[in-house]
């Protein structure tokens, strides 16, 4: 949080990447933890284009993702519990 009150008080031009931090940082702080990730097109699938970037938005597949951070948070508890 440091970083975003420096980044409120100062009155310089700022780059970029700072900023992006810097609003990620306040993000975080104020609302429910994220992730991002980048995720390329599967070797074999680039005629597929279209398909492949519409998933971004695509409902079905997003709900697809969260259930398998579920999963995967699961069985992270639980491996974790038995160690």
């Amino acid at each position: 949080m440091a970083k975003v009150k420096k980044w409120i008080e100062s009155s310089e031009e700022k780059p970029k990447p700072e900023y992006d931090e810097a609003k990620r940082e306040f993000g975080m702080a104020i609302g429910k933890p994220f992730i991002q990730l980048r995720i390329e097109v599967p070797t074999g699938f680039e005629d597929m284009r279209a398909e492949f970037l519409s998933l971004e938005t695509d409902k079905d597949f997003l709900a697809e993702v969260e259930d398998l951070i579920k999963k995967r948070l699961i069985y992270e508890k639980r491996d974790a519990e038995e160690t």
